[in-house]
């Protein structure tokens, strides 16, 4: 029998534990093929293996635990999200449904044998793309859907993804061994907390996704010209930070005026940024959600025709590359229907739809299984900062609606 009072204490002191395993002084940072990786996911082995998951760490770097069902050789049931972090990250935002998944384990594995489908536990790394600025890394390689230009991404240090590779111990050569195939799967179930306040300002503690917004990021460059801060007048002037400035603006005017479109300007640097200088070249990221495909492409045509007006009109020129597509992912309608129902075994007779603005492993591993997700109440809405948080009480009852998920899967596919 499930006691989910210790086994949602259980998770929320490993919570606590894993915050430890940082690269930065005073703050969470666990970025994709770093020390902290490799330690964690040692961490979480131990963890696995503790529950009688099998465990092995993929050709991508993916730690995977596996607890075979009746049939030794049926496809399996994925469970688990990330533990890669972003700088100065919270303690929750993937870590969170990797523990719960391993505590389904824990609860099921007495009557393992009965089930027509194994079950599988993973922790994905690099879900946040924040070493070398394409996400989903992990769960792609999981997909089949290695993209070989990757290989030449560098990191902030100059380091390409292909020398972090084998300094972690991992051969690029054997990427493509991390592939999961369709007929290995009977789908992917995933735990997070959400990324905004819609369940907290309803009052409710779970929510069912409906669907994952598309994603595509972007690195534009604004060149000017570096002039002397004293001896340049303003009408002789072609001032990248104020031309970036202005399509940092843009894309929230542009992105306000849209329904279910996000765009954000998360970086922004300058060149050659002494005190004294008008810069001359800026660089911005621009991260860019929708619910549709069409809508989010559409709303970046309109940046980039205000990024043709600001430039001529400020003599300035500009080139943008693209960092991360990612199109957008439903949730399969079989796996909804079970969380909705493992969600209403826990009392609950409302139970909240909700569209993920934020990106997720799921949007990945949905080129190869059904995906379904489990939302969790977060205060606020606070994510990717150190406030985030979730309740005891919340995690007891998402732990209870998530095992509830795989008992009315099993019932569904017997």
């Amino acid at each position: 029998m499930l006691d989910v009072h210790t086994a949602a204490r259980r998770i929320m002191a490993r919570c606590d534990e894993l915050a430890a395993y940082t690269s930065m002084t005073g703050g969470i940072e666990r970025v994709y093929l770093s020390p902290e990786h490799a330690r964690v996911n040692r961490v979480a082995a131990r963890w696995m293996r503790e529950v009688g998951l099998e465990t092995r760490q993929d050709e991508a770097g993916n730690l995977v635990g596996h607890l075979p069902g009746k049939d030794p050789d049926a496809p399996s049931l994925l469970l688990g999200s990330h533990l890669d972090s972003v700088r100065d990250a919270g303690r929750y935002d993937g870590i969170l449904g990797v523990l719960m998944a391993i505590e389904v384990v824990r609860a099921l594995r007495p009557r393992a044998a009965e089930l027509r489908f194994g079950l599988d536990v993973v922790a994905f790394w690099d879900e946040e793309g924040a070493r070398f600025g394409t996400a989903l890394l992990g769960s792609s390689a999981m997909a089949g859907r290695w993209n070989e230009a990757w290989w030449d991404l560098t990191d902030e240090h100059g380091t390409t993804l292909r020398t972090a590779f084998g300094e972690f111990g991992l051969d690029p050569g054997r990427i493509g061994a991390a592939a999961r195939s369709r007929e290995s799967l009977a789908g992917y179930l995933e735990a997070h907390i959400e990324q905004g306040p819609e369940l907290d300002d309803g009052g409710a503690p779970l929510g069912v996704v409906t669907s994952i917004a598309s994603a595509r990021r972007f690195a534009v460059q604004i060149d000017g010209e570096a002039r002397h801060a004293g001896g340049a007048r303003y009408e002789k002037r072609h001032d990248a930070l104020l031309g970036a400035s202005e399509v940092a603006l843009a894309v929230e005017r542009l992105c306000r005026a849209e329904h279910h479109i996000i765009g954000t300007v998360g970086r922004l640097e300058t060149f050659p940024g002494a005190v004294n200088v008008v810069p001359g070249e800026a660089r911005l990221t621009v991260d860019l959600r929708g619910e549709h495909d069409d809508d989010r492409d559409r709303v970046w045509g309109s940046i980039t025709r205000e990024l043709d007006e600001i430039a001529s009109r400020r003599g300035l020129t500009w080139s943008a590359r693209e960092l991360h597509e990612a199109p957008a992912v439903l949730c399969d309608s079989l796996l909804q229907d079970v969380v909705r129902a493992g969600i209403e075994d826990t009392g609950r007779r409302h139970v909240p739809a909700l569209f993920s603005r934020a990106g997720h492993d799921a949007m990945a591993i949905g080129a190869v299984t059904g995906v379904g997700m489990l939302f969790l109440r977060n205060p606020d809405g606070i994510s990717h900062h150190p406030d985030e948080s979730v309740s005891l009480a919340d995690v007891e009852t998402g732990l209870q609606a998530l095992t509830a998920t795989v008992e009315h899967l099993a019932r569904e596919t017997a």
